[in-house]
């Protein structure tokens, strides 16, 4: 009974929100500011989430560049489901836009893979040259006929181990450790050759697991210490930065092309315009998620890592994903020109 009760709400909500999505005209050529081209832009993260801002910086744009003509309204904090779900809400018409983490979209387009693999930016300032390359917009373009089209990208950091009280300064320090990891193949394996334990949990399940020892560490970014409080019960963040896995703003094909092209300038120069603040809006984020962990939290940070035996030890594991996945390596060779 339950289940056939949430799926008759999960019905009624989706015809609600194609119903709010008629109000507004069908495309951009016919809005006008009194009747506007709505779009709906579904994403989880907290409506205080410095990407959330930057989603909201991208709607502001929008409305101001085309004189109210395009609307751009946001539904936060998963209220219309989790990532994959709103992706499939986005392919099957019930939202126009959404914000993934880049390895969800490789459900419909392999090449997104790439992103979720390890060391394959060397710093930031190659992860934004290759994300702000044109190479790489040809790509963000390539996925129409899966259903999409990326008009931006934001960072969401660089991930690095943290753990209870463990410095991870080398791969044999994962000897015995249980990570959690974010439920991609890409970040199992990564765990597995590395020498630790991969443990796929909800996020919202870490704090408790740390503190009672069903896990050892995890991975994310410095905001995991501070945001969701992670730093109370692990006081180790050793900043190995394996990951660079950027989020994308993605619009729906159907819609994009109900867009005029002057319409589609539009979007993709508010969406750039959006991923620019985002960075210094990012940077200054992380710097105040340090400061906090440290000085209130007691978290030590360790700096002083060499990479190099843990890029190794990777290594292989983009040229399996390269063999198995196609576009994979057009990614790569995209993010190599730019090394």
């Amino acid at each position: 009974m339950k289940r056939i009760l949430a799926a008759l709400l999960a019905g009624m909500f989706s015809v609600t929100l194609a119903a709010c999505a008629q109000t507004g005209v069908s495309n951009s050529e016919d809005a006008t500011s009194d009747n506007p081209m709505v779009l709906q832009l579904a994403h989880n993260l907290s409506e205080t989430h410095v990407t959330s801002i930057a989603l909201q910086d991208f709607a502001d744009r929008v409305e101001e560049a085309s004189g109210g003509r395009l609307i751009v309204e946001i539904f936060p904090n998963g209220q219309l489901g989790s990532e994959t779900e709103v992706l499939e809400q986005l392919q099957a018409g019930v939202v126009d836009m959404t914000r993934v983490g880049s390895p969800g979209l490789a459900t419909y387009n392999n090449g997104y893979h790439a992103f979720g693999l390890p060391f394959i930016f060397e710093d930031t300032e190659h992860f934004y040259e290759t994300m702000d390359s044109d190479e790489m917009r040809e790509f963000f373009m390539s996925s129409y006929d899966d259903g999409f089209v990326g008009l931006t990208y934001y960072t969401s950091g660089a991930r690095s181990f943290y753990t209870a009280d463990t410095p991870i300064e080398k791969p044999e320090d994962l000897q015995g450790l249980k990570i959690r990891v974010q439920d991609m193949r890409s970040q199992t394996e990564m765990m597995e050759v590395l020498g630790g334990t991969p443990v796929v949990m909800g996020f919202g399940d870490v704090y408790t697991a740390l503190q009672t020892g069903i896990i050892d560490g995890a991975e994310s970014n410095e905001t995991a210490l501070t945001q969701s409080q992670h730093g109370q019960v692990a006081k180790v963040f050793s900043l190995t930065e394996h990951t660079m896995i950027p989020d994308m703003l993605v619009i729906s094909s159907t819609v994009w092309d109900e867009l005029t092209p002057e319409d589609q300038e539009l979007l993709i120069d508010a969406a750039v315009a959006s991923t620019e603040a985002h960075k210094i809006a990012w940077d200054e984020e992380i710097a105040s998620a340090v400061e906090e962990a440290s000085t209130e939290m007691g978290v030590e940070f360790v700096r002083d890592i060499d990479k190099t035996p843990f890029q190794d030890a990777t290594a292989g594991l983009a040229d399996e994903f390269a063999a198995e996945y196609d576009h994979v390596d057009d990614v790569l060779d995209i993010v190599d020109q730019y090394r």
